[in-house]
């Protein structure tokens, strides 16, 4: 179960992927809400409405194919009755559903699928529901957007595969050591570095000794983009034959041609936007 926390009205929520889709925690929203009943008492008494069974037997019977449909007719039979007070488990065990999820052991209690919580949560208190909703979709835009961006961040990693490639194909000879051969990737690396950042790794890294890593993983969306094209048409004047000396001012006018065109982009600046609120979230 993958957690993720957000936070509602300054109460932690937890939200888990269970079958590889948001289930979000109930039992603990259950006692936000209700602070004189118990957690269990709230969910039962939402659970032996006849409303609350029809929500869910219709979500059980459009999502899950082995929902058993004439058991759950059962429970909606003894709607009514005093002596009607089922548990989340029973409904489990007895009719196959999987839209809510007990989970056992000392901090174990009751998930919701998410399209069950916002029910469960208008029943309950609705006002808590509008602030859950505004925090979830939250957390899902940044979810999409951060794979976004890990995309554009693997397509670039690939790419540079890509880049050595030709490199060990085209300017490597056999005889070599491996230290030599480390020598011209590096250098090649520094042909794209200075064509488009002005500057090799090395003078980077003394510029920058308080930093980690190297200067690709400080470039914003727009240098990423001028990279990964940059080292496709690299490795294509590599295999052209084209000179080192000839490569670099040509790659040196198309990133300033690029790097134009891209800055003033509205897509790349976006990209820019998100990729800052992950950094700022990940030194939280």
């Amino acid at each position: 179960m993958e957690n993720q926390i957000i936070k509602v009205q300054n109460v932690d929520i937890t939200v888990s992927i269970i079958n590889d889709d948001d289930y979000i925690y109930i039992t603990y929203f259950a006692i936000f809400c209700n602070k004189d009943s118990r957690a269990a008492d709230v969910i039962r008494n939402w659970l032996r409405t006849r409303s609350t069974l029809e929500f869910l037997s219709t979500w059980e019977t459009l999502y899950n194919k082995d929902f058993k449909v004439f058991e759950s007719e059962h429970f909606r039979k003894q709607v009514g009755l005093l002596t009607f007070t089922p548990s989340v488990s029973q409904w489990i065990s007895e009719t196959n559903a999987k839209g809510l999820y007990v989970k056992k052991g000392k901090y174990g209690g009751t998930y919701a699928h998410k399209d069950i919580t916002f029910e469960f949560a208008s029943a309950i208190n609705s006002i808590f529901k509008l602030y859950l909703l505004k925090e979830f979709d939250r957390m899902k835009t940044f979810e999409k957007r951060g794979l976004n961006w890990n995309f554009k961040r693997e397509l670039t990693k690939i790419n540079h595969d890509i880049h050595i490639d030709a490199i060990r194909n085209n300017l490597i000879p056999d005889e070599l050591t491996r230290q030599q051969i480390n020598e011209i990737y590096a250098l090649e690396t520094d042909v794209i570095n200075m064509a488009l950042f002005n500057m090799t790794a090395d003078k980077w890294h003394k510029e920058n000794p308080d930093k980690g890593g190297n200067m690709r993983d400080y470039a914003n969306a727009a240098e990423l983009v001028c990279l990964v094209n940059l080292e496709n048409l690299n490795a294509h004047f590599i295999e052209e034959g084209y000179s080192q000396t000839t490569r670099i001012k040509k790659l040196n006018e198309i990133a300033i041609h690029q790097m134009r065109l891209l800055t003033s982009d509205n897509r790349i600046r976006k990209l820019n936007d998100i990729s800052k609120t992950e950094k700022y979230q990940d030194k939280q």
